[in-house]
């Protein structure tokens, strides 16, 4: 019998979200039964650290200089071989549901056939999933959610308004007014997570009982706008939520800190440089009260306990239908989100815990015996389709770059698995930036700025993990640290194939 693959991943959330990684707010009991149960990843890491790239990665299993989607904007070609297609040719029923993002949700849906599929009743084929139907963060009529939200109007003009123009993207309504908070008045039954719960659903109950499937299921949320539905937000008080480590209240300190830092940071926080397209343009960090992060993050909480509720109805209806001893279930997510670290919000061009450091986990199907363990070794989003191919019984395509999983740090040790790598590439009218990180097993974390419009190509970041675990003390300059910081650097170059030629263009603006 054939091990059925239920890949569960979310959009923008945290490692530390999770209780089974130390979170302390959002109740996530499903999800730490997984992890419980199988392999939870503690040094899982993206290639990339905003969503098209990263999701790029995960379905090809190459890195972002591969597959060439080196930014949000630049599409993935629609000739790309993925994983989907290699389970699918080995006998596999296949679907995406929910979040996609291999286009840009912004681009013209007479370029991006994503952005047309749902206008079209077309669900598929498409790029090696027999069904899709998708589901984002807002709307923009390019996707099935929203068509589906059209037969209720009532509800539909509650949500957050995200494509508005310039200036819009920073309303909140919450009690702090802080940006993009936007608990919204529409019943839990019709809200995006449980809608893709619900379509999950609906494609596993029509395959023969006998079909082997891999069933990506691709939540939307923790992504901002924060809108969970205004009955839910009875589940956490903002005010009792505490700020996070790397918050310093005392603006001072904070600034202190930020300006410890490559210039872009600081430049992000005051306003006064825009390296970041992943924020609104009219955004400025500073301008952030304790208070609205509290609320955000709250928000953010109820947002997972959502995200944990609906994954545990998906593993109901396996266990109620006799198809959960034979699946196996990786759930991870595509990047994380600052919510309030070092004072920032939302993602861009820094190689941080709080953007690169994933929930990993990994639960074997139980009809094969697991011991369930804590892996510390680096592991990335490279090796999932690795992992797939594993599980699946079947050999990987030449094309894919990562490993698969390891069961145990014994496991990693095996495979030599020392180091992740991080990319980012990022063209914002004039300023572009280049960036590349390296994690080594022994704690260290090294980031390169290659010569860019705003550095000259030597400068960098350098931290020791085990002894700074927020990154507060850049030891790039250090003398001490010149020969560590060469062999790292070489490392990185060392491991990374050559760029993918020609470029791809970037098409749209995400």
């Amino acid at each position: 019998m054939k091990r059925n693959i239920l890949f569960i991943t979310t959009d923008q959330m945290r490692f530390d979200a999770l209780g089974c990684n130390g979170g302390q707010v959002a109740r996530t009991p499903v999800i730490d039964g997984l992890a419980a149960n199988g392999i939870n990843y503690q040094r899982a890491h993206n290639q990339n650290v905003v969503c098209m790239p990263a999701r790029a990665t995960i379905i090809t299993g190459q890195y972002v200089s591969t597959h060439g989607v080196w930014m949000n904007g630049v599409s993935l070609p629609e000739d790309t071989p993925t994983i989907a297609h290699w389970l699918q040719d080995h006998g596999y029923k296949t679907a995406l549901l929910g979040k996609a993002h291999f286009e840009p949700w912004l681009g013209d849906p007479a370029e991006f056939f994503e952005n047309r599929m749902a206008a079209e009743a077309h669900t598929g084929p498409h790029r090696g999933f027999d069904l899709m139907e998708l589901a984002n963060h807002f709307f923009e009529g390019h996707s099935h959610y929203d068509r589906f939200m059209e037969q209720y109007p009532e509800y539909k003009k509650n949500f957050y308004p995200m494509v508005t123009e310039r200036g819009q993207n920073t309303l909140g309504k919450g009690d702090t007014a802080a940006i993009q908070v936007w608990p919204t008045e529409v019943p839990r039954s019709l809200y995006h997570t449980d809608w893709v719960a619900d379509r999950t659903i609906n494609w596993l109950q029509d395959l023969n009982s006998d079909d082997p499937f891999f069933c990506w299921m691709s939540f939307p949320d923790p992504h901002h706008p924060w809108d969970p539905p205004a009955s839910e937000i009875h589940r956490v008080n903002w005010r009792d939520v505490p700020l996070p480590d790397l918050y310093e209240e005392d603006p001072q300190a904070r600034e202190k800190l930020l300006r410890s830092k490559p210039r872009h940071w600081y430049g992000y926080y005051d306003g006064s440089l825009w390296t970041n397209l992943e924020s609104p343009r009219d955004f400025r960090p500073c301008d952030l009260s304790a208070d609205q992060i509290r609320e955000i993050n709250a928000m953010n909480h109820i947002e997972n306990e959502l995200i944990d509720e609906a994954c545990g109805r998906v593993i109901d209806w396996l266990k109620a239908h006799g198809r959960y001893d034979n699946t196996d279930i990786i759930f991870t997510t595509d990047h994380g989100e600052f919510q309030g670290d070092f004072g920032l919000l939302f993602k861009g061009p820094y190689h941080v815990d709080a953007l690169m450091r994933l929930p990993m986990i990994w639960r074997p199907a139980p009809m094969i015996q697991t011991t369930p363990s804590v892996v510390k070794a680096p592991v990335g989003h490279l090796d999932l389709a690795s992992t797939f191919c594993q599980i699946a019984g079947i050999d990987e395509p030449a094309w894919t770059q990562g490993k698969t999983l390891p069961r145990s740090d014994l496991e990693a040790e095996a495979q030599n698995r020392d180091v992740v790598i991080t990319e980012w590439d990022s063209e914002h009218g004039p300023v572009d930036m280049h960036i590349k990180s390296i994690y080594h097993r022994t704690g260290w974390l090294c980031t390169v700025y290659e010569k860019s419009a705003l550095y000259d190509g030597t400068e960098g970041e350098l931290y020791n993990m085990v002894d700074d675990p927020g990154q507060r003390v850049n030891l790039w300059d250090d003398p001490g640290y010149r020969e560590l910081k060469q062999e790292l650097i070489t490392e990185i170059y060392d491991e990374l194939p050559a760029a993918r030629e020609p470029k791809l263009p970037r098409r749209a603006p995400v």
